[in-house]
């Protein structure tokens, strides 16, 4: 999960992603994979 956080900052830039992604590193837990994909809807760029 931490991989996939990363690969969404990465490609967004979204300082919130970023602080997330330091969340779960510093709680050892995961979000549910709705969450993530909720997020990552959120954070795509606008076409």
């Amino acid at each position: 999960m931490l991989k996939f956080t990363w690969n969404v900052f990465s490609k967004t830039g979204n300082i919130e992603t970023y602080l997330l992604l330091k969340d779960l590193e510093r709680e050892g837990q995961d979000i549910p994979d709705q969450q993530i994909a909720e997020l990552a809807e959120i954070d795509s760029p606008i076409s």
